[in-house]
């Protein structure tokens, strides 16, 4: 006998059963008019190029971009910058795909590493070693394609044959090589592009080191040398710089074909210190000499500089009762001492005549420069001096004349600086320092025309600056 197996029941109701089937349809329809494809290429296309000669991405930042990126477009804290009014109105249609045009197959370019020579590239893009002779014996200007740097790029065009026609390098943003073959050969040419000056303005606020301070406002470490050099008369970059000073500059930059490429002479500056200010212009008389001189136009120059050590640190002060470190002993300690790295330059202080250029007893290493009639100064423990530096000779202010060291009595890398007037020693860090000549009566007036622009930039910048820091 035969038993017909029983029917199993429905696991869900009949009305479940439709409302699915109803869902699975409108997805399928869905998947229809909106292509996966298209949504994953809205994800992929986002890209912003920002070119700034200061900041550079952090690796966080990176990851946030890229994080961002894979969010959708509309989540871009630039999308108001990416995306035009003609793509909002678009965005219900589908995105076209990218096409990337086909590369030019007699265009090669290749990088240098680490180890080529220009025999291993002409290797790589598929010339022989006798191409590589043909071109260096073509002309002597030739080759300084063989003086290759890493990183840099040359640039192959090749005839249909396989044979090289021309080769092109930047070996600077203001210089490019190139060889081209001609009937003769290969002819060189070289091009060099003049940048074009303009005006930049920067703000800083002392929040560590005035070079790290400097830094982060923009300025180069040259462009920060130069603001120590035109300050270096009224303030000592070695004990009197604190956390809340600020500084205002307006230099000059180089620019070609759109981007920085160095920078010129800061045209006018401001140092704020210990709640005073200092304001520095520069001005070039009739006869082209240049000096950076205050608003009202009283020289910025003094006879001598504050410090002759940039951003070192005061390790011993003038007094007339200090113990002596290794003599152990009470000893009058007739300069200041200035610690530094080992081969730190050393400045001339001012203008004069060297008396002596060699060893001195506790001093080692010795350089005493007599300034006119009244002042001498005398820089010990030195490294060494400076090329042409010599008893007998002349300095001018600012130049360097030797390198911190260790010679004679001395626990460590240090310049010992004495300062004398009248044969009498005094504190060089509190001794009162005569001028220089402010601007001539004839040229006030062309001065000011130069100096109150810039001024009133310098105001205006600043302005802008606080009103946006307040929003």
């Amino acid at each position: 006998m035969t038993t017909e197996p029983s029917k199993a029941p429905p696991l869900y109701p009949k009305t479940h059963l439709l409302a699915a089937s109803g869902i699975a349809a409108l997805l399928s329809l869905a998947l229809l008019i909106f292509p996966s494809s298209d949504v994953e290429a809205k994800r992929t296309t986002l890209s912003l190029d920002l070119e700034s000669p200061v900041e550079q991405l952090t690796q966080d930042q990176d990851a946030s971009d890229a994080l961002q990126a894979t969010n959708g477009a509309a989540e871009s804290p630039f999308a108001q910058i990416e995306s035009s009014a003609e793509d909002t109105k678009e965005t219900a249609q589908a995105e076209p795909a990218v096409v990337e045009a086909p590369k030019n197959p007699l265009h090669r370019e290749v990088i240098v590493a680490k180890g080529d020579t220009l025999s291993t590239l002409f290797e790589k893009v598929g010339l022989p070693a006798a191409t590589v002779n043909d071109v260096l014996a073509s002309d002597k200007q030739a080759k300084q394609f063989t003086q290759l740097k890493h990183g840099q790029k040359l640039e192959f065009e090749l005839a249909p044959d396989g044979q090289l026609t021309n080769l092109h390098s930047n070996v600077s943003d203001l210089e490019s090589i190139t060889l081209t073959k001609g009937a003769k050969g290969f002819a060189f040419n070289r091009i060099t592009t003049k940048p074009v000056m303009r005006s930049a303005y920067v703000h800083g606020v002392i929040n560590s080191s005035l070079s790290q301070s400097a830094a982060r406002a923009g300025l180069s470490h040259s462009m920060t040398m130069d603001m120590a050099s035109v300050f270096g008369y009224d303030i000592d970059f070695a004990q009197d710089i604190r956390q809340g000073d600020e500084f205002d500059v307006i230099y000059e930059q180089k620019v070609a074909n759109g981007k920085v490429v160095g920078t010129g002479n800061i045209l006018s500056a401001r140092f704020t210190n210990r709640g005073k200010t200092y304001t520095a212009v520069r001005y070039t008389n009739k006869q082209g000499n240049s000096s950076y001189y205050t608003a009202d136009g009283n020289s910025m120059r003094k006879a001598f500089i504050r410090t002759p050590v940039d951003f070192a640190r005061i390790s011993s002060r003038f007094s007339m009762g200090r113990k002596h470190p290794i003599l152990n002993k009470i000893r009058a300690h007739k300069g200041v001492d200035y610690a530094a790295p080992r081969g730190t330059p050393i400045k001339a202080a001012g203008d004069g005549k060297v008396l002596l250029a060699g060893r001195r007893g506790g001093y080692g290493n010795t350089v005493i420069i007599q300034h006119g009639a009244t002042y001498r100064t005398l820089y010990g423990h030195m490294q060494g001096f400076a090329k042409g530096i010599q008893t007998g000779g002349n300095v001018k202010q600012g130049q360097v004349i030797g390198y911190i060291g260790t010679t004679g009595l001395s626990t460590g890398p240090h310049l010992h600086y004495e300062f004398q007037v009248n044969g009498v020693h005094v504190d060089p860090l509190g001794q009162k320092l005569p001028m220089a000549d402010p601007i001539a009566k004839a040229e006030r007036a062309r001065f000011l025309q130069q100096s109150q622009p810039l001024m009133a930039r310098m105001d205006q910048e600043r302005s802008t600056l606080l009103a946006s820091a307040k929003r």
